[in-house]
């Protein structure tokens, strides 16, 4: 059976390898940066419709040690890439290197589309062009101390781009990020969810899309095995036509968004009506010192600004200050975690955290913390 690799961000995997198991897909191995598994195309079809925190499934299709480019050239020749594209296609070759004798990663992305195109051009006369942005065919390459993986991208663009979101604030947070920090608190999708900074309102959404059974696919234009000879379209839209069959029309609770911003506010409910869940979030302009529990007992979740992103350290502590207070005294029986990218700024909540996960928002190190008011 097919082996595939689905990516995440550093510190979800345990969430994603969770997820993947969820979708009756048979997890093999879990590295730093995602989850290999097993299964048909068919299952990685429903992985790319259905995962909400995986980046990208990959099919690995070569692994081999090079040293020379001559070497790196001939091993990329072992597998016939002709029999996913056809040579009018575009290509574009991603390519990562580290502690290898070929330190150029614009070198070696070169040399392997070179033996990529020479394929088509031995088989068909004509090559395929290179399309950095929208390609047919991503190739992925990694290579550590010289070991290299090379990987087919079934996703196209990255999973995170679910297709609802039309704009964005100043430092948003990646939607399978978003699903993934949700998942990590366990929260069970049938209470109240409540985000006090709901920025562009990505953690709403993601949870609204969760709790309504909304496929994070669905909303997407194409993936990239769509564009590829093997593509089974029937399949496809069988896979599709389940999902939207599984949605919910409505919940008996609603999500609850507030943000200071008026124009976030805006975008905010634009994001949700274009995912759809408009209908089960409201959105209000209020500052996190004067919000008031919407329901006896629910799930709190915040992304502050870290003040390395958006604006001066000290400026932000009374923020802080602010949202401690909140939570402390006016939403007891509540859990409340807070994604943490400035150690500094945590402390001013004057809360203890009951339990923490490290994760990674970008290159940012935060801190995932969950605060239990009683």
């Amino acid at each position: 059976m097919p082996e595939f690799f689905a990516s995440t961000p550093k510190g979800l995997v345990e969430a994603l390898e969770k997820e993947l198991q969820e979708l009756d897909l048979h997890v093999l191995e879990r590295t730093a940066g995602g989850v290999f598994f097993e299964s048909s195309w068919e299952g990685a079809y429903k992985a790319n419709l259905h995962s909400r925190i995986a980046s990208r499934i990959l099919k690995p299709v070569l692994e081999f040690v090079a040293y020379q480019p001559d070497e790196l050239y001939h091993n990329i020749l072992k597998h016939d890439f002709t029999k996913y594209i056809k040579p009018n296609q575009t290509i574009c070759i991603d390519a990562t290197i580290k502690e290898s004798m070929m330190r150029d990663q614009r070198f070696v992305a070169m040399k392997i589309k070179d033996a990529v195109v020479d394929q088509f051009r031995d088989k068909f006369g004509v090559r395929p062009d290179v399309d950095n942005n929208n390609p047919d065919l991503r190739i992925h390459v990694r290579a550590m101390k010289n070991q290299f993986m090379v990987a087919i991208d079934l996703s196209g663009d990255s999973l995170f781009m679910r297709g609802y979101r039309k704009e964005v604030g100043e430092a948003p947070l990646k939607e399978n990020l978003a699903a993934g920090l949700l998942a990590l608190t366990e929260w069970d999708r049938k209470s109240t969810l409540v985000d006090f900074m709901a920025g562009s309102g990505t953690l709403l959404i993601e949870g609204a899309m969760m709790a309504l059974n909304i496929a994070p696919g669905v909303h997407r234009k194409r993936f990239g095995f769509q564009r590829w000879l093997n593509y089974d379209k029937e399949v496809w839209e069988k896979l599709v036509q389940e999902a939207m069959d599984q949605e919910k029309e409505d919940l008996d609770f609603k999500f609850h968004g507030y943000d200071i911003d008026r124009r976030m506010i805006v975008v905010a409910k634009d994001n949700a009506r274009s995912a759809g869940v408009d209908h089960v979030i409201e959105f209000k302009r209020e500052p996190v010192a004067t919000v008031a529990p919407p329901a006896e007992k629910g799930l709190a979740v915040v992304n502050p600004p870290y003040g390395t992103r958006i604006g001066d350290e000290d400026n932000l502590r009374d923020v802080y200050r602010d949202l401690g207070f909140t939570l402390k005294h006016r939403f007891k029986g509540w859990d409340c975690w807070i994604l943490s990218g400035n150690k500094d700024l945590i402390g001013d909540l004057k809360l203890k955290s009951t339990r923490k996960h490290f994760v990674f928002n970008g290159n940012i190190e935060c801190r995932w913390l969950k605060y239990s008011m009683f």
